[in-house]
């Protein structure tokens, strides 16, 4: 434990907390949290889900039958995925506890676990945890902030067991082509890894950009699994509602190691998570979708005015832009802070490739987002 880094946002809480008890009035763009309520169906739903008894009880330890099932139509429709719902899909609370737990399940000691850098912390914290060896894969602005997966070497290739892969990307709203998922597929056939997809930002997508699903690789099933969350998309993060799809060994491992540590997620939030499935979602993402473009427009183009070289990203609600110069990305979100009263997340946080970056979320109204990028502005000077 005493290796571990203190977690990112718990940090970010604790400086918003110190400040707004100065009296400073803090407009925190550090945490990818939707602003935006529940859709009003979901909430009915899971009002009536509470009013049966049946779900005051103990859930099914991986999810229910029908919630899997759910699952397994959805990926059908909306990537044209053919998955078995009682062997390839497990309900989790939160894509979180599943990759936490499936990087216990797969990795241990003397395995190399491959995570792109920089990165959504919890890939690196938990291999730590497993006392498993975390081998970084530098995300370039170059490469598009694709891994150079040609790169890794052949010994390193032979103790991987996992290869972590999160796109549309978490911090750099970077999207992957169907090209680079087949190099990754085959590069995990070939040498017997895992491929990890976490796909939590799935269906957040600008200028008409749709993002595909790992699975629809061929022969992927065989080597894949993906993260698919209900909280960015249908904004419920607070609900703790997830799936894990894909290899059967995988799910199965998973699985066996849940049923040894929780109980599975709430009958009842499984049931509003099903009926978020079943109405027609896509007029939901729609709007979400132009809610937040409207709001990446706007960050987009007032950071270009302050002299950042900032290209519009087409997925996640996240703008990935570098620290003003001569800054490291602790100093520049310290100075921000410390001199506009908007909080802003270093990139360091996310690994050391992340270093000389910063990330705004796009989660607050569109009046509150300009007030923080002018204040910005102004202590920039």
């Amino acid at each position: 434990m005493a290796g571990l880094p203190p977690y990112l946002f718990l940090e970010l809480d604790r400086i918003v907390e110190r400040e707004r008890a100065r009296g400073k009035d803090i407009i925190n763009l550090g945490i990818g949290d939707p602003d935006q309520p529940t859709p009003a169906h979901i909430v009915e739903a899971m009002k009536r889900a509470l009013d049966r008894a049946q779900n005051h009880r103990y859930p099914d330890y991986l999810g229910s039958r029908a919630f899997r099932a759910a699952m397994a139509d959805w990926y059908r429709r909306r990537f044209g995925v053919t998955v078995d719902p009682n062997e390839e899909v497990v309900g989790l609370i939160g894509s979180k506890e599943g990759i936490a737990h499936l990087i216990w399940a797969w990795a241990g000691p003397g395995d190399i676990v491959l995570v792109p850098d920089p990165a959504y912390p919890v890939y690196q914290t938990v291999t730590l945890l497993a006392d498993a060896t975390v081998y970084p894969l530098p995300l370039r602005p170059d490469r598009q902030f694709l891994p150079d997966l040609e790169a890794i070497p052949e010994a390193v290739l032979a103790k991987a067991k996992m290869l972590w892969l999160n796109y549309p990307n978490n911090p750099t709203g970077a999207i992957a082509s169907r090209e680079f998922l087949t190099q990754a597929v085959e590069l995990c056939r070939r040498w017997d890894i895992l491929l990890c997809h976490d796909a939590a930002y799935a269906e957040m997508g600008f200028d008409g950009y749709r993002a595909p699903s790992v699975l629809e690789i061929p022969k992927a099933r065989e080597v894949a699994i993906e993260f698919y969350s209900f909280s960015k998309p249908f904004n419920m993060t607070g609900w703790r509602i997830a799936a894990a799809v894909g290899a059967a060994p995988a799910i199965a491992a998973l699985g066996q190691l849940k049923s040894n540590l929780d109980s599975g997620p709430f009958t009842a939030v499984q049931e509003a998570a099903m009926a978020a499935l079943a109405e027609d979602p896509e007029a939901v993402f729609q709007t979400m979708n132009a809610l937040y473009q409207t709001r990446r427009d706007v960050v987009v183009a007032k950071l270009r005015a302050m002299g950042f070289p900032v290209e519009p990203p087409r997925a996640t609600f996240y703008v990935w832009f570098p620290t003003p110069r001569g800054m490291t990305s602790a100093e520049a979100s310290a100075f921000f802070v410390e001199q506009a009263q908007v909080v802003v997340t270093p990139g360091r946080a996310y690994g050391e490739h992340g270093e000389g970056w910063l990330r705004i979320a796009l989660t607050v109204e569109k009046p509150r987002l300009e007030e923080a990028l002018d204040r910005m502005a102004r202590a920039l000077g």
